[in-house]
């Protein structure tokens, strides 16, 4: 199976000596979003998970524990975007980003790290123009350390409405035109653009609109066959292969104001003070009134005479 971090929080930036804790002990508990005293148990085993993926704004936290990922298979998304201080408060200086990012393609492999390049807004600031420009420059640093480049089109959920007020949808025009500019750069330095849940449009510009985190991507990421249960995606218009994410909402603290995962920067900040590096969940411990469900897992790797 597949153990996902990085759906609801940024555990590599914030929250990695918990992580470790819990590759340590073996297990995680992560406590149900809509019914709070659900909570879900799974294993932190490599006999039954086969992957761990990540998303996350800064790897380097992780660092120091990668020894206790080498046991899994894992796969790394780093995103990198040309926002200032006044978009990602707290997101880590660009170019120290750029350069964890090569550290860590060079201790997984190529195949197991892509670049998220998301979500694309424009503003007179960031103008298409600008966009265009940052895109090939942080290319152009990522060039051989890694072949996947992923974008996406802001959505404006509530939670972004209200922590975002000013941002506006990207026009059709807006994002064929930039969408093409951008998968011309990504076959310039060795990648494949992959729009994320943007529909089939850049298709015909060379770009890949399969899904951005499909069960192919693991595969090749562990050199692995998985034959996987069946599942709908996140979103309807979503194909990648997402599912057991062990973060919680409110809880990231890069504060950026286009995230759909946090109501509101006083809700993160006092929601993290009930963080506890000991606990089986990510924030506060498990109480009176809460339901412990061990979720049956197995591996997916699929038997040797199978694959070949």
């Amino acid at each position: 199976m597949i153990i996902n971090t990085g759906q609801r929080t940024d555990i590599p930036a914030f929250y990695p000596e918990w992580f470790a804790n819990r590759l340590k002990e073996g297990y995680v508990c992560v406590r149900n979003p809509y019914y709070e005293h659900q909570i879900s148990r799974y294993r932190l085993d490599p006999s039954v998970v086969d992957c761990i993926g990540f998303c996350t704004k800064n790897p380097a936290p992780m660092f120091k524990y990668m020894d206790l990922l080498k046991k899994f298979g894992q796969y790394w998304f780093v995103t990198i975007t040309p926002y200032g201080r006044d978009i990602e408060p707290n997101v880590k200086d660009k170019y120290e980003v750029i350069n964890d990012f090569k550290r860590l393609s060079d201790i997984v492999g190529i195949n197991s790290i892509g670049w998220r390049y998301d979500p694309i807004f424009i503003t007179e600031k960031y103008s298409i123009d600008y966009h265009i420009r940052a895109f090939s420059k942080i290319a152009n640093e990522l060039k051989g350390y890694t072949n996947t480049a992923v974008i996406s089109f802001i959505d404006l959920y509530n939670k972004v409405k209200q922590n975002f007020p000013e941002a506006k949808p990207v026009e059709k025009e807006e994002r064929l035109y930039l969408g093409k500019r951008l998968v011309e750069i990504a076959t310039q330095y060795g990648m494949t653009l992959k729009p994320c849940a943007e529909g089939n449009d850049l298709a015909i510009y060379g770009a890949d609109c399969s899904g951005c985190m499909k069960i192919s991507d693991y595969e090749k990421a562990i050199g692995q066959k998985l034959i996987v249960p069946k599942r709908k995606g996140a979103r309807s218009e979503c194909a990648c292969y997402l599912s057991c994410d062990i973060g919680a909402y409110n809880t990231c603290r890069h504060l950026c104001k286009y995230c759909y995962a946090n109501k509101s920067a006083d809700y993160v900040m006092q929601n993290t003070k009930n963080h506890i590096v000991s606990s089986p969940l990510l924030i506060g411990n498990i109480g009176e009134g809460d339901t412990v469900h061990d979720v049956f897992q197995k591996s997916w790797i699929a038997p040797q005479k199978q694959f070949f």
